[in-house]
């Protein structure tokens, strides 16, 4: 697979970040093994990155991921032996698993990720079937797919503490669907092992307490290897009581933009990075690039059109937008094909199973590439995301790729931590 141009390799400070890494593979290991022994590693996740050349930090955090079918396909042995660690930690005697998706028959693309996903685990020893929520789905519905796969949605029952489909009794529940609207009865109180759990779901979970569990991973790593850990950690901070129809809350996303650019503008010259900085602000919940948009001084925030206001009241589901996560923007320096792109990055359990770098033709460096109009191009980097170097094989692939895995790593550790303490209140990353 040929290895997309990058514009980072123009850019000098990220080598040196890299470096340190690499240099420090055996001390990063082995400290990761020790957190994954101290921590309920969370069942799967991806990790979206972006690297300005100066900085290669995540800027959001997936625990339901839902593009298993842009991964290589020759990552699938790697896929295969993750899952089967993954299913023996959470249900040893696994044997059969009830798949729930997201409501999206209607999007061919997630519903090829279900097959995928599916596919994983039927090579992974497992009975899979997939249960839909959709009160619609009244009896087995096969749907085929471009691909020429195909899938078969069923109705759920539910028998006291215990659901299933027809003539299936499956021992754990895998989650697909990352609860936007919250839980339905139906999946409440089970006696079956739900995975991941109900309060992983973005009605329960936010970006801010993820990127406050994470704040302390960071810090922990870069005392690790002895780097600043601004260069792969975004500062935030969190509103709350928004309406941005009605300019309610506006002065808290001013303020908050405003302080973290002051700081920005001090790292930036510190670096001699020569663009302006900027932050995103984003709905503080939920996925599928919704709620998002970018800004490079607090004043934009009161003068916003009507088009945007609506753009930033209302989440996936029509989920109303009351909280934000004002978050530092990172730029994005890679390329591919002279368009812009950011790697996502997947895992099962603790293991990096592969990934893809999300490309967006009409977007620019310092926005959101997570919007109508994107494609996706799977990372040429099987080996090297795993390894630190390949220097001795020829057309070797950039070792950019070994960094990403650890930075997604410390991101999904920061998961683990903040599922583990999700009654913890959110607090603002930015340095006094």
């Amino acid at each position: 697979m040929p290895v997309p141009h990058l514009s980072t390799a123009l850019r000098g400070p990220i080598l040196d970040l890299e470096n340190r890494i690499i240099n420090a593979m055996p001390t990063i290991e082995h400290w990761l093994r020790g957190k994954w022994r101290s921590h309920s590693i969370p069942f799967y996740c991806s990790v979206d990155l972006r690297n300005s050349g100066f900085k290669l930090a995540p800027v959001d955090t997936n625990l339901f991921p839902g593009g298993f079918n842009n991964l290589n396909p020759e990552f699938m042995p790697i896929c295969v032996q993750a899952m089967m660690s993954a299913v023996e930690k959470i249900c040893p005697d696994a044997h059969s698993i009830l798949l729930i998706p997201e409501n999206h028959t209607r999007n061919i693309f997630y519903l090829q990720n279900v097959a995928t996903l599916q596919n994983i685990m039927q090579h992974a020893g497992l009975n899979v079937r997939i249960g839909s929520l959709l009160p619609e789905i009244k009896t087995a519905t096969p749907i085929d797919l471009p691909d020429g796969n195909s899938i078969t949605l069923e109705p759920i029952t539910r028998k006291n503490n215990k659901i299933s489909v027809a003539n299936f009794d499956p021992c754990a529940i895998l989650l697909n669907n990352d609860l936007t609207s919250g839980s339905p009865e139906i999946l409440q109180n089970l006696d079956q092992v739900i995975i991941p759990p109900l309060h992983a779901g973005w009605a329960t979970r936010s970006k801010s307490n993820h990127f406050s569990a994470y704040n302390k991973v960071a810090n922990e790593f870069a005392d690790l290897i002895g780097i600043d850990p601004w260069l792969i950690n975004p500062y935030f901070a969190s509103c709350g009581e928004i309406n941005f129809k009605d300019k309610r809350g506006e002065d808290c996303v001013a303020g908050a933009t405003n302080r973290i650019l002051s700081i920005l503008k001090e790292k930036y010259t510190q670096y001699g990075v020569k663009e302006d900085p900027f932050v995103i602000v984003k709905a503080d919940s939920g996925t599928y690039g919704m709620g998002i948009m970018t800004v490079k001084d607090g004043a934009d925030v009161y003068t916003l059109n009507r088009k945007q206001r609506n753009k930033m009241t209302v989440a996936k589901e029509g989920a109303q937008v009351t909280n934000v996560l004002v978050q530092e923007g990172v730029y994005t320096f890679e390329t591919i094909n002279e368009a812009v792109a950011e790697p996502v990055i997947y895992m099962i359990d603790r293991y990096v199973v592969g990934g893809f770098y999300r490309v967006h033709t009409g977007r620019g460096i310092d926005e959101n590439l997570n919007a109508p109009g994107m494609h996706f191009v799977p990372l040429a980097f099987e080996s090297t995301c795993l390894l630190p170097s390949c220097a001795a094989q020829p057309d070797c692939v950039p070792n950019r790729f070994y960094a990403y895995g650890v930075v997604a790593r410390l991101a999904l550790l920061a998961a683990a931590v903040e599922l583990e303490q999700q009654d913890v209140v959110s607090q603002e990353a930015i340095p006094a």
